[in-house]
């Protein structure tokens, strides 16, 4: 993993300090199936099941980088997929914030939880459903991160994020 963070690092695209303390204490390996095991480090998606992927690197490091997550936050984790970036997100915010992860693939959802459970964050609570309407009963948040495709801010998540917020989609 540390051969990726500082490829990721040269680039320029990972930056940050608690970023790049995260990337190393939430090994990509842990997040994907063992058939892929030998790719953990490869900057490129990998797939997870049910047609999906965990993203690669270089866009993680640029989605989280943009994101801008810092401690004591709120954050609502979009698809979360297999769990990568909620322990990156859990990492950061330490144990005075929380990160929401919303995952609508009921097998990715087990999938993701699997993966989470291998680490003690206790700021993590996962939600089986669809990310369009957000969560509005732990609303606002200070971050949200949209992990697919949107080709307009949807108005219930923009309504979700606090004053000064930032949300990446």
């Amino acid at each position: 993993m540390q051969e990726l963070v500082e490829k990721l690092k040269k680039s320029g695209v990972l930056a940050s300090t608690l970023l790049i303390e995260s990337f190393l204490k939430n090994d990509r390996a842990a997040f994907i199936p063992p058939e892929f095991l030998k790719d953990a480090y490869v900057d490129a998606p990998l797939p997870i099941g049910q047609g999906q992927t965990i993203s690669q690197p270089y866009t993680v490091a640029f989605m989280l980088e943009l994101l801008d997550p810092r401690p004591a936050q709120k954050i609502l984790d979009i698809g979360f997929g297999s769990g990568w970036t909620t322990a990156l997100l859990a990492y950061i915010v330490g144990t005075e914030g929380k990160v929401c992860g919303i995952e609508i693939v009921p097998e990715l959802f087990e999938f993701g939880k699997k993966n989470l459970a291998k680490f003690a964050y206790s700021n993590i609570e996962l939600f089986n459903r669809s990310g369009d309407k957000g969560l509005p009963e732990l609303a606002p948040f200070d971050r949200i991160l949209v992990s697919a495709a949107a080709k307009e801010v949807p108005k219930a998540l923009k309504g979700q994020l606090k004053i000064g917020g930032r949300m990446v989609i």
